[in-house]
């Protein structure tokens, strides 16, 4: 085991510090520093703070903010207004006819669609062999029928001849038993033959009496019989004429005609095209005669009438016209009726055209009005924001009236001169108060 070593005369060696690195620095930098952080900290709080509190105070109050250039603003105003109905409508030929297969055929067309045509002028013709064949056979009985009435009526002469001769050969024995009477009442009267004999006189001319009068009751009956026979056949025959008279005038009616002057519109069919009876083959379109069709919003169901003035505009003119007739149905919520120009029909007007018009509901001076906007829609037609003089909207209640196509009836809730925003104001949420900031 060895000793430890002597404290006193172990030599220690220092160990060597940092102190010769350090350098002593400025506070001031730093110091400069955290007053600029601390500074822009305050001075984006107070931003936050001037910002929070007008949108804080908007909340609290039930007002929002809303960009003036987003809204459209009138001025309510009273004068005359003018209630009209807008819609749009199709160029419609006035005489516009539809010519049909009269049978089942085959098509060949004489004309092209667009080519001019005059009345009376073939268009088509339908080759119908069936029709051709019920032609010859219902022809064929007609014949027979008429020689069936014919014999029919020479065999009614004949029983008609039959029963004046029994007639007339029964007076023929009435005039010989009248003849041979007298002479036994003259016998009888001188006693010259027997009471037998006289009353087989007088029997014979009763018994001639009732045959005669017999005779001439059965050739009355016998000829009211034979009559009624031969109107039964005459019927027969007329009718079957009537039924043959129809077929031809089918037949000639194979042969499509133009009914009017015209322009031959749309072919329904292809060339040699098989078609049934009654299918549309070809129609007729009268350019001389236009009309419009138009088609409205049902809520108008009962505001537009026949008679009521309406504006047509095709291109840049505008044409006076008459509504002629209104649909009494609705179909898919739209209303259908037809105008008829009042003068002059505008020029180069072609079929199935698309133009505009204004249908004139009513005229009157003195009305409080204001431009029609989205807010009519947007608002149901009961809310309207009127403008005060600070740049706020404040929600008012209104009943709006009869409207046109740029202007909208106030009946109540504003005065004249009031400004209101026309635009639509579901921006505005609802909210009873709005202000309006550049």
């Amino acid at each position: 085991m060895s000793a430890l070593p002597d404290p006193n005369t172990v030599r220690v060696i220092p160990i060597r510090g940092v102190g010769a690195q350090d350098e002593p620095l400025d506070p001031a930098p730093r110091l400069r520093r955290r007053r600029l952080v601390i500074g822009g900290v305050v001075a984006t709080v107070l931003l936050l703070v001037a910002v929070a509190i007008p949108a804080l105070r908007a909340f609290t109050t039930d007002e929002i903010a809303v960009p003036a250039e987003r809204v459209r603003v009138a001025t309510v105003e009273r004068g005359r207004f003018v209630a009209d109905v807008t819609a749009q409508g199709v160029v419609v030929a006035a005489l516009s006819p539809t010519l049909v297969a009269p049978a089942p055929g085959t098509v060949q067309f004489a004309v092209r669609a667009g080519e001019p045509v005059k009345q009376g002028q073939p268009l088509a013709t339908v080759d119908s062999p069936e029709l051709r064949n019920e032609v010859a056979r219902e022809t064929a009985a007609l014949e027979s029928v008429e020689a069936a009435f014919a014999r029919e009526s020479i065999e009614i002469r004949r029983k008609l001849l039959t029963a004046r001769q029994s007639g007339d050969n029964a007076g023929l024995r009435l005039q010989a038993a009248e003849r041979e009477f007298k002479r036994a009442q003259q016998s009888w009267d001188v006693k010259v033959i027997s009471r037998r004999d006289y009353e087989k006189a007088r029997d014979d001319l009763d018994a001639a009496r009732i045959d005669h009068r017999h005779a001439v009751e059965s050739a009355a009956l016998e000829q009211e019989s034979l009559q009624l026979e031969l109107q039964m056949k005459r019927l027969e025959r007329d009718r079957q004429r009537l039924l043959v008279q129809d077929l031809r005038r089918r037949a000639d009616e194979l042969t499509l005609r133009s009914p009017v002057d015209g322009v031959a519109g749309t072919l329904a069919v292809a060339e040699r095209a098989t078609v049934p009876a009654n299918a549309p083959i070809v129609t007729v379109v009268d350019p001389s005669v236009y009309e419009i069709e138009f088609t409205a919003p049902d809520v108008y169901a009962g505001v537009l009438k026949p008679g009521m003035n309406a504006l047509v505009a095709a291109g840049s003119t505008q044409t006076e016209a008459t509504v002629a007739a209104v649909s009494p149905e609705v179909r898919q919520g739209q209303l259908v009726g037809r105008v008829r120009f009042t003068g002059p029909q505008p020029a180069g007007l072609n079929q199935n055209q698309r133009v505009s018009l204004r249908v004139l509901v009513d005229a009157r001076d003195g009305v409080l009005k204001v431009e029609r906007g989205a807010f009519v829609d947007s608002g149901g037609g009961r809310v309207a924001y009127r403008l005060d003089g600070d740049g706020r909207a404040e929600r008012v209640s209104v009943a709006l009236g009869a409207g046109s196509a740029t202007e909208v009836e106030v009946l109540s809730g504003l005065a004249e001169g009031d400004r209101i925003v026309v635009s639509s104001v579901e921006a505005f949420d609802g909210r009873p108060r709005v202000r309006l900031v550049d």
